[in-house]
């Protein structure tokens, strides 16, 4: 009898550390399962090409961000190498007291960009220092001899296989075994290292140039608090003893704190470490950065809604600060708007829009006009005008042009204005509206930020500012606006230098106020008739209280109010916004879905409703039944649902043959348990079984033909 049953394995592949792209198959299942239409080929190529260009750029980010990083890191090994190849007094020192040159890379926990920097350190190092670096992973080292064994391996440029080698203490080299042992890393390099000297010029490989006489050799350790103490111990006293002969250098990768060095490493180990520490750019600014470049830019017409990236930046801030993980995030965005967004093809740069917008068919035109955007648009236009958009397509590509056009003007313009609020709120205590810009960016997103109460204080904050704060922040705004390429911000730029020069002018005018209001003072000092003293006291008093605003006060509010009128002209949200659900992606549920794990109720439905992930409508069953065509476990499932804490399993056992027997056997029902095949049998212990694995049930204690059920309620 044939079964049924579905039993699944999980295997884990490491991925590839090549550059990824879209490939053909990806390209495939998108135009198969995306939403029919006529352009789905050119929507897949805009979205691949938009891809691969916000992919060179966060390269190119995260190169720039690191390369002080592994330029103090090359620095520090050169100066360890020629003091070795020059056996200079620093390192014979370091030879009598055996220290070994170490980095300590404190890289923060988000352990998931590790990986891209230390390949990026990797090959600056194998570009411009050595050929000799070796990475280490806690989880391939368990013991000191896997370490050397992994060492040298990578070292030597051959592929170790633990399980595949009778003796474990070797590796193979072309046809030959070297045991893996210090002294033979040592022979091994000293053979090297002759062999590359010896060799003429000519002969001499081109990587060689770029590398010392006696290389050093460095190993890097990914992940260092998950090393045992005891396999760093022993490497490190091996190492010392053998500093003399080889020029290794160690880099610890750490995630924590350097103080993890001395919390695994006994004094009389640490001593024999000449650490230098180095710190990383935190994730936090790594992050601010990426937001910066990638999206508030218009070089990319892609843009992501306020809840959205706050899914995204949640993400990042409550579960793994890993700024990888938010770029892939981003990628998903990507896809899924131009995969669910039949009209993303507009969503291209501005010299395209108008090629796209005229060859649009009637189905699309007709998108177009069932945007809830487009419709308040139309709704605020005059009547002749409506009826044009409704029903002359010719009209509406003419006026989605130039809905489109103004769509890119008012992101280049946001960006400024953004970029220049921002100037001013990060310099006010407290931060009412966010340090990070990205914080700001949430708040104009979200609503009009001007009606909000955090706005109104960072107002009345900024009209307290002194005068080389405003004239600092005003400075930068002009800078900020000057980059401008258009012609939008000339006036602006204008007023805001005219500003800059009244409070240049205010110094020689304050001067003299404060001559004029010391001479009510003196006047006061020449008069000792008690009238007239009681008359100059009841004048200032009275002077006092009618107080006038200084010119700078006055100058200071008028700053602070026409900032206020460029964020009420430029900041408005984008939603407001005719077709902005064309360059927007709001799919903030189906992103949290795809990216925050429910790991219960994917199992629950896999497994209560089978069909679901199966793609079977066979195995479909409405009103609560169970179909026999399901596979074994669901049908345990199922039926372990109907029970209370405690399942008797001869009482499981006949239900789950009645079930399985109903199609074949209609009178299956009066069978005896005994009489039940051994093939059902067998398959019911396996289903049962793989539900136990997945931990829905256990073994009870208090009877042994008992098992105890452990999940309850509902998903």
């Amino acid at each position: 009898m044939s079964t049924c049953s579905v039993s699944k394995g999980c295997f884990v592949f490491k991925p590839s550390t090549k550059k990824r792209r879209l490939s053909d198959k990806t390209a495939h299942d998108f135009r198969c399962t995306s939403n029919d239409s006529e352009d789905t080929e050119l929507r897949f190529v805009t979205c691949q090409s938009l891809w691969n260009q916000i992919k060179s750029e966060t390269e190119q980010i995260q190169e720039n961000l690191n390369k002080q990083l592994l330029d103090n890191l090359v620095s520090f090994l050169s100066r360890s190498h020629s003091d070795f190849q020059e056996k200079t007094t620093d390192w014979t020192c370091r030879m009598k007291f055996r220290e070994i040159p170490t980095a300590a890379l404190v890289l923060g926990v988000n352990v998931t960009d590790h990986d891209l920097t230390f390949r990026g350190l990797s090959d600056v190092l194998q570009d411009n220092i050595t050929p000799y670096v070796a990475l280490l992973e806690a989880k391939d080292c368990p013991g000191i001899k896997n370490l050397m064994q992994k060492l040298m391996g990578q070292l030597m440029k051959c592929d170790i296989d633990v399980d595949s080698l009778e003796d474990e203490d070797c590796v193979q080299v072309s046809q030959n075994r070297i045991r893996c042992s210090m002294p033979s890393l040592i022979s091994w390099y000293d053979s090297v290292t002759k062999k590359t000297n010896s060799e003429t010029p000519s002969k001499k490989r081109n990587s060689s140039s770029r590398h010392w006489q006696s290389p050093p050799v460095v190993v890097i350790f990914k992940d260092m608090e998950s090393f045992t103490t005891k396999v760093l111990q022993d490497f490190i006293v091996i190492s010392s003893q053998h500093i003399h002969e080889l020029p290794l250098v160690l880099i610890f990768g750490i995630a924590t704190s350097p103080m993890i060095i001395h919390r695994l490493l006994p004094h009389s180990v640490s001593s024999l470490l000449c650490i230098e520490l180095f710190q990383s750019l935190s994730c936090k600014e790594h992050l601010s950065t990426i937001i910066d470049k990638l999206l508030l830019t218009s070089q990319f017409p892609f843009k992501l809604g306020e809840k959205v990236l706050q899914v995204l930046i949640n993400i990042f801030l409550y579960h793994d600060f890993s700024v990888q993980n938010f770029i892939k995030g981003f990628q998903l965005c990507i896809v899924e708007h131009f995969y669910s967004q039949p009209l993303s093809v507009l969503c291209c740069h501005l010299a395209d829009i108008k090629k796209r917008v005229y060859s649009l068919s009637h189905d699309q035109c007709e998108s177009i006009r069932r945007l809830p955007s487009f419709r308040r648009y139309v709704e605020k236009q005059e009547s002749g005008k409506q009826i044009e958009l409704l029903t002359n397509d010719s009209f509406l590509k003419e006026e989605t042009e130039k809905l489109l056009g103004d769509l890119h003007v008012y992101h280049e313009n946001y960006v400024r204005i953004l970029r220049c609020l921002h100037v001013f709120t990060s310099s006010l205590p407290k931060y009412p509206l966010g340090k990070q810009i990205r914080e700001l960016h949430c708040a104009c997103l979200e609503n009009r930020v001007w009606e909000t109460e955090e706005y109104e204080s960072s107002l009345q904050l900024a009209r307290m500012l002194n005068k080389t704060d405003l004239v600092t922040m005003l400075q930068q705004c002009v800078e900020i606006l000057m980059s401008s390429s258009g012609k939008e911000f000339d006036r602006a730029v204008e007023k805001l230098k005219e500003f800059l020069t009244q409070f240049q002018n205010l110094e020689a005018e304050a001067s003299q106020e404060r001559d004029v209001s010391v001479s009510p003072q003196k006047e006061l000092q020449k008069k000792t008739d008690l009238y007239h003293l009681q008359k100059t006291l009841l004048e200032l008093k009275e002077s006092r209280r009618s107080k006038k605003l200084t010119k700078f006060e006055m100058l200071r509010f008028e700053v602070v109010d026409y900032i206020d009128s460029l964020v009420r002209r430029y900041l408005a949200p984008a939603d407001e916004r005719a077709l902005h659900e064309i360059v927007y992606f709001n799919g903030a549920a189906v992103l949290r879905g795809h990216l925050n794990a429910a790991p219960r109720t994917a199992l629950h439905t896999a497994l209560n409703s089978p069909h679901w992930y199966l793609k079977n409508q066979a195995l479909r069953c409405d009103g609560g039944g169970i179909s026999n065509k399901a596979p074994d476990i669901c049908i345990v499932y199922k039926l372990h649902l109907e029970c209370g804490r405690l399942i008797n399993l001869v009482d499981w056992l006949e239900a789950f043959s009645t079930v399985v027997m109903a199609a074949e056997e209609p009178n299956a029902d009066a069978a005896s348990s005994d009489q039940v095949d051994d093939v059902i049998h067998a398959r019911f212990i396996r289903a049962v079984s793989e539900l136990e694995l997945l931990g829905f049930i256990k073994p009870s204690k208090q009877k042994t033909d008992h098992v105890a059920r452990l999940t309850w309620g509902g998903c």
